[in-house]
């Protein structure tokens, strides 16, 4: 079995139109991964293009998106899912330190799938936008390192189901050199103690590095530690649903995987993962 756990209804900084929330829209997204393959999908819009979080950092390149009523989207996917469609409703919420009581009011304030957790955001910079960028603050070793206490920090509060693209923060094509393993190692470490999921995502095949998220030698770590994954494109329009996943998969095959992760209701199994 295949699944894709990791999109979004519209792409990143585009405003959302009543079309968007169609059931009609969905099918879009479930078309195309039928044809690739795919048996299941999750929804994950971003936290931050909503109201509910447009307090939670002071910027406006992050308040100016949080127009939106959470509580459409989480009923529009819903509706898609009553319908008959194979989707689960899900949502990717950024970890912001200091912010854990308001995350945990959107995490437990509705009924999901499951939750992804993802840092974009260290001390007000981002870690993967030009704009007001984090790069121009410190240097690669101190960027890493900050993204990967952060991370162990989201892991650790136990609101998140499964970690998205766990070594995001190399989409720039910026990595020490030579490869960090002891941050390797904490991260995997930490998804352990935490009992959370770590995402594998093709969507890091379309950055300079041209490698899938995370990269080898972690996934081989969090095998080893026995910290389950889920699968993900990162698509932001449907013909991106399930792409690349030839690489993804023989990825895990490599790194010792053999099942990845469903959820319904934030429970989770383990099914077959197909070759």
């Amino acid at each position: 079995m295949l699944t894709d756990y990791h999109m979004h209804l519209v792409d990143d900084d585009v405003p959302y139109l009543d079309e968007n929330f169609t059931i009609a829209h969905m099918q879009r997204y479930v078309d195309t991964a039928a044809h690739r393959g795919v048996a299941e999908i999750g929804f994950t819009d971003h936290v931050y293009r909503f109201t509910v979080a447009r307090d939670w950092l002071d910027e406006p390149l992050w308040q100016n998106d949080g127009v939106n009523d959470l509580g459409r989207y989480h009923a529009a996917v819903h509706a898609a899912q009553d319908a008959g469609l194979p989707v689960k409703v899900g949502l990717e919420v950024d970890y912001l330190a200091g912010q854990e009581a308001h995350i945990a009011g959107v995490v437990n304030g509705f009924d999901w799938d499951y939750v992804l957790g993802s840092v974009h955001w260290i001390d007000g910079y981002a870690v993967d936008w030009d704009a007001k960028s984090i790069w121009d603050q410190m240097t690669v070793d101190e960027v890493w390192r900050r993204y990967a206490d952060e991370l162990c920090a989201a892991a650790a509060t136990g609101l998140y189901d499964s970690m998205a693209h766990p070594d995001m923060v190399k989409g720039f094509g910026w990595r020490p050199d030579p490869p960090p393993l002891a941050l390797y190692e904490q991260i995997a470490d930490a998804f352990q103690a935490a009992g959370v999921c770590a995402e594998v995502s093709t969507a890091g095949l379309q950055t300079p590095l041209a490698e899938v998220y995370p990269a080898p030698a972690l996934l081989q770590m969090l095998c080893q530690r026995g910290v389950p994954v889920t699968l993900a494109s990162d698509a932001h329009e449907p013909g991106e649903v399930g792409r690349d996943f030839d690489r993804s998969v023989a990825a895990l095959h490599d790194a010792g995987y053999r099942t990845i992760t469903v959820f319904n209701r934030h429970d989770r199994r383990q099914v077959h993962l197909d070759a």
